[in-house]
């Protein structure tokens, strides 16, 4: 009973990544791969989120022992491991949120049947709402506000799991083929669904910089035992999530040549039909709010973690500028807003091509990534009792082997 208490007391960091991971990974790319691919979907949703654990464990390592972050242990390895990280976390910044935040404002549309309403004038209205919450809010905003989102979302997507398998799959059409996965548009779905199970791996440096605020806004730092717990509690509830997502796609569209858009606003009228197809029309609204309510948390958690990211960066790049710790995050709030604002308008709310082009990236620099957080956890800043031990240090290489080899494959598909 102490414990579970002690785990609830502890909740920030991992909650927050729960929150992050369950937006586009989830609503999006795991019910396509169900609707698109059927079942097998589960064996890389499963293998993405077993074999990139330890890159955002030690996240959570590395700051409990040490007190820094992440993007502090990149620049104890060498100034080039952190301008490499700087400019990963700049190629996010014209990506990751002007994705989130399209499929948020489809969701916000559909809700509302804002239909006449153009989706980067919803976007725009989120960036001002999500500004003034992060600038006036800050970390204890995400931390109470989320406790409820995700519980919301859980009973929600548990409820409709459960009603999708006691109805069983849904009739195939005839003559239905399956497609291929081991093609060009397979692999490239397959990398945009394992770049961001469950979320991007630069998000580690995320829960870092989160862990950093835990400890200022808590009378007690936990111990690494509860912090690892806190955070696998996040991790394994982001994984069974997917499943739930992805069951729900494979038994209610695989087999019916039913095609998931690419427009935010169709794409999120299609997700609430799925739920509301078992649960029944009278549940509409509430698993609108709940979806739209999840998306609007990962836009929340995202805005909040890059501007974060970025000021750090920038702090420790470039130590003689005082005043940017104290007041660069209000700025790299606006300014983050103002240039995803301006990609969203520009790509004409395109959310496949978005969400495909930050999920490319995210795949690709994933096993560098994961080399660069084992080195700060196997470094000498953490005393060897603390380190990660023999079976995880092996699950970070068959990780970082597993994603480098895939993406070697991929390109030379392409290429050649």
């Amino acid at each position: 009973m102490t414990s579970i208490r002690n785990l609830i007391k502890n909740l920030g960091p991992g909650l927050l990544f729960a929150s992050t991971a369950i937006g586009t990974s989830h609503l999006v790319l795991s019910t396509k791969a169900g609707a698109q691919y059927g079942w097998i979907m589960v064996i890389p949703i499963i293998l993405a989120n077993v074999l990139k654990y330890p890159f955002f464990e030690f996240g959570i390592r590395y700051t409990n022992i040490t007190n820094k972050t992440l993007i502090e242990g990149y620049l104890n390895r060498g100034k080039g491991y952190l301008i490499f990280y700087g400019i990963i976390t700049l190629f996010s910044t014209f990506t990751i949120l002007a994705a989130l935040y399209v499929v948020t404002s489809g969701l916000l549309i559909n809700l509302f049947q804002l239909t006449n309403t153009p989706v980067h004038v919803i976007a725009g209205v989120l960036f001002i709402l999500i500004c003034a919450l992060l600038i006036v809010g800050r970390y204890k905003f995400l931390e109470i506000s989320l406790k409820y989102v995700v519980s919301l979302l859980f009973l929600a997507l548990l409820a409709t799991t459960i009603l999708v398998v006691v109805n069983g799959q849904v009739t195939e059409i005839e003559d239905f083929k399956a497609p291929i996965i081991f093609n060009e548009v397979g692999i490239l779905f397959l990398i945009g669904l394992m770049g961001w199970m469950p979320t991007t791996v630069e998000a580690s440096s995320w829960i870092s910089l989160w862990s950093i605020e835990k400890f200022k806004n808590s009378n007690r730092k936990p111990s690494l035992k509860e912090a690892l717990q806190e955070f696998n509690f996040g991790y394994f509830t982001t994984g069974i999530l997917a499943i739930f997502f992805m069951t729900i796609g494979w038994l209610t569209l695989y087999g019916t040549n039913t095609e998931l858009s690419n427009s935010a606003v169709i794409f999120a009228d299609q997700l609430i039909q799925l739920f509301t197809a078992n649960i029944g029309s009278w549940a509409y609204i509430l698993i609108a709010i709940a979806a739209f309510a999840t998306m609007f948390s990962t836009c929340i958690t995202a805005h909040d973690a890059i501007a974060r990211v970025s000021v750090d960066i920038l702090t420790l790049l470039f130590p003689s500028a005082k005043n940017l710790k104290r007041k660069g995050f209000p700025m790299a709030i606006l300014l983050l807003a103002i240039i995803n604002y301006t990609v969203i308008h520009t790509f004409s709310a395109n959310m496949g091509l978005l969400v495909a082009l930050a999920t490319f990236v995210s795949f690709v620099v994933a096993p560098i990534i994961g080399y660069m957080n084992l080195k700060n956890v196997m470094s000498h800043e953490i005393p060897e009792i603390y380190r990660p031990n023999r079976n995880l240090q092996i699950l970070t290489y068959l990780g970082i082997l597993f994603l480098a080899l895939f993406s070697i494959y991929y390109c030379w598909m392409v290429l050649f």
